[in-house]
């Protein structure tokens, strides 16, 4: 039988979510690969169980998150109901619904009919009462924004979500989206998106309306898809993301520019004391407004490097202006 260790609160970090009574660690545990149903059952087990050792209390899902779709959330369900169904009060739980999920006009984008279906089949595989965030994960630009974020605030009201957020979202569509939830007694609590030392959209406008607005910010992908650790300095290894045929990453995407950068940034983070993956999860987490980085893992050891991030979180204004320098290939 699995016990938590005794002193998994000691040494994490956990940060405040925007101007919420919610805090989250600064490393938190995404379930998009590696924990479906094509995924070796005992090693998502092994993974989840040593994140929560570690003080990992948020895991991240959504609906079609596996493969197949579903089998992600089934995978967390069975563990929740094996291993950790003494601490559902400890934990954060997440899920989203916006992409691609079912066959016909209701499985996709952002309909009132597909979130609200969405989130209780999320449960139902689940095996919960209710999940503390869910999220839409996406922009519909074919339905009205008002329904998609009435929908969340029907969601949080019934009581099957305890937070709302979003993902995905430009700048100027957050902005309406709070406004929304505030015109209803209400506040989005998060906003998910993509951020990483190739990725740096969210530098443009939406970190200070998050901070405007106290939304708090969980970045994804802050690995670049694992592009920013040391695994593809020597070209593309057997069974990583870009070998796998369901991975996201794509050997196209493997290009000699970046690899050269790579090469560079990890010669940085060894003068740091640091693996690449730490670095790059540390250069993500400088911004106050981030309040977690969501990483993926498959394997045990990736959960513990990642969270010896926390040990040296600091940059000088030297090392910023140098990957700067690194990322524009100067």
């Amino acid at each position: 039988m699995y016990v938590p260790d005794d002193h998994r609160y000691d040494t994490i970090k956990y940060n405040r979510c925007g101007r919420s009574g919610v805090k989250l660690p600064a490393i938190s545990l995404g379930l998009w690969h590696n924990f479906g149903g094509v995924d070796l059952l005992e090693n998502s087990r092994a993974m989840i169980r040593r994140a929560f050792d570690l003080g990992i209390t948020h895991f991240d899902l959504a609906n079609n998150y596996g493969p197949p779709y579903g089998s992600a959330e089934e995978t967390m369900g069975f563990i929740l109901k094996k291993d950790l169904h003494g601490f559902r009060d400890e934990l954060v739980i997440s899920s989203k619904a916006g992409y691609d999920m079912w066959p016909g006009p209701y499985g996709n984008w952002g309909s009132r009919k597909f979130l609200v279906a969405s989130l209780d089949q999320s449960l139902r595989r689940l095996g919960l009462d209710y999940v503390d965030i869910f999220y839409h994960h996406r922009p519909d630009p074919e339905t009205p924004l008002e329904e998609s974020i009435g929908a969340l605030y029907d969601i949080v009201r019934s009581g099957k979500a305890l937070y709302a957020g979003i993902s995905n979202y430009p700048p100027d569509l957050t902005k309406k989206a709070e406004g929304l939830m505030n015109s209803m007694g209400m506040h989005l609590l998060i906003h998910q998106p993509k951020y990483s030392m190739f990725e740096r959209w969210i530098e443009d406008g939406l970190l200070k309306e998050l901070r405007e607005d106290g939304i708090g910010c969980i970045v994804f992908s802050p690995l670049a898809q694992g592009l920013l650790t040391d695994k593809y300095l020597e070209g593309i290894p057997p069974g990583s993301r870009a070998a796998r045929p369901t991975g996201f990453l794509k050997p196209d995407q493997v290009t000699a520019d970046k690899i050269d950068k790579v090469r560079k940034l990890n010669a940085m983070a060894k003068t740091r004391g640091q693996t690449l993956a730490q670095m790059s999860l540390a250069w993500v987490l400088r911004h106050k407004e981030v309040t977690s980085a969501v990483i993926g893992a498959s394997k045990v050891d990736q959960i513990d490097d990642a969270v010896k991030t926390l040990d040296n979180l600091s940059f000088s204004s030297e090392e910023l202006k140098k990957i700067d320098s690194i990322l524009a290939g100067k």
